[in-house]
């Protein structure tokens, strides 16, 4: 699962291109992006048009303590593919996807205390869209989740059994504007080379699944 990716570019450059509208003039939001904290979206608005925006990473979870009182709300940063129907993603799913701009996405390994970052990335591309979803809340406000897929035969396989649902360019707009069951044929993993680079960087950061 996916609980820290890289997004190196600007807002210009990332409308540029998505060919989208830059709605966050000024925005702030940093090159590593963690569950629970901003990051840059392509989602579209009321009139169809793609625009560039910042969202919190991750749909609330609402907890509660063992007496009922309610604890601080998690992100949910990662929707599973095989979890789209259900109650939690299913609107998000069916009427607000989103497009969510990366250069790499990191995964931990090693043993428990020690694990470093593996970073993953496209060898043609330097920046790339997964799949997202998107809605308002009232405890995160505007935010959004990155959906993942089985990493079953495809070079991810080695370092995790998910990853994100990585769109080609020519099937963005069917992500976002076809039918729920033309989106759902999207997720599955990708079929070209992933770049692999183990590093001995420590690992931090976290997010909760559901």
């Amino acid at each position: 699962m996916c609980n820290l990716y890289r997004m190196t570019k600007t807002v210009d450059e990332i409308a540029g291109l998505f060919d989208a509208v830059d709605a966050v003039k000024g925005a702030n939001f940093g090159e590593e992006v963690y569950p629970g904290y901003p990051g840059l979206v392509v989602a579209a608005n009321a009139e169809g048009a793609y625009q560039v925006g910042t969202m919190s990473w991750g749909f609330p979870l609402v907890m509660k303590g063992k007496n009922g009182q309610p604890l601080k709300p998690k992100p949910v940063n990662n929707a599973r593919q095989d979890k789209l129907d259900g109650f939690f993603w299913r609107a998000s799913f069916e009427r607000r996807r989103c497009l969510i701009p990366l250069t790499a996405w990191a995964e931990a390994q090693g043993a428990k205390g020690a694990k470093t970052r593996t970073w993953l990335s496209l060898p043609d591309a330097e920046t790339f869209a997964a799949a997202g979803v998107w809605r308002k809340s009232e405890e995160f406000g505007t935010c959004y989740s990155m959906v993942m897929t089985d990493s079953a035969g495809s070079d991810v396989e080695s370092v995790h059994r998910r990853m994100p649902v990585i769109l080609a360019p020519d099937d963005y707009g069917l992500w976002m504007s076809g039918a729920p069951d033309e989106a759902k044929s999207l997720c599955k993993p990708w079929d070209a080379a992933i770049t692999i680079d183990a590093t001995d960087q420590p690992w931090v950061g976290g997010g909760t699944r559901r």
